[in-house]
């Protein structure tokens, strides 16, 4: 019996999350489903994924997991401490917070170069989209628009992963390929 993937519950949780955050950015919905999906899916359930590719012996995956459900969970607890004036959070503060995961997914885009290229699309895309929110949060709000268009490809680019990973293991074949590392 073989193992089950546990990347396929990561990138959908972090898919999914990025998509409904990017929604919320371009004023389409409110904060609270975002809220929501970010404690349990992009963040929880990221974090069991990431627990379970430690298991497989997936540094990469491992880190990406826990990181970005760690991600989720404090950028909830940010909303949420605002929200009820606990400890508020003002634009330059979470700019901040975006800077430093910023670094965090440079080093990640650099790993995924020794990954295949959908990895390489998906973490250059949050890599564009950490950078123009980091402007958007240091003075040049409009970018804002810009980084959920960049970020809405990311979160697909992170679901045609998780398709690829379901659609080609039950075809018994690739259906959907990944591309070959950039670097070896």
């Amino acid at each position: 019996m073989k193992n089950a993937n546990p990347a396929v519950v990561g990138l959908a949780g972090f898919g999914l999350t990025t998509l409904l955050l990017q929604f919320h950015n371009l004023g389409w919905i409110g904060l609270g489903p975002v809220v929501a999906m970010g404690f349990i899916f992009g963040g929880l359930a990221q974090m069991i994924a990431g627990f379970g590719e430690q298991k497989m012996g997936n540094n990469f995956g491992y880190s990406a997991f826990v990181a970005y459900g760690a991600f989720w969970i404090g950028l909830g607890i940010i909303w949420i401490i605002n929200h009820f004036h606990i400890y508020e959070s003002n634009g330059t503060d979470v700019g901040f917070y975006l800077v430093a995961w910023t670094l965090y997914t440079a080093i990640m885009f650099v790993a995924s170069l020794r990954v295949h290229k959908a990895m390489v699309i998906t973490f250059g895309t949050l890599l564009l989209g950490f950078i123009l929110l980091d402007l958007a949060h240091f003075g040049f709000p409009s970018l804002t628009f810009y980084a959920a268009i960049v970020l809405i490809v990311c979160a697909g680019a992170a679901w045609y992963m998780m398709a690829g990973i379901i659609i080609n293991d039950l075809a018994g074949k690739t259906i959907l390929p990944f591309g070959n590392k950039i670097i070896d």
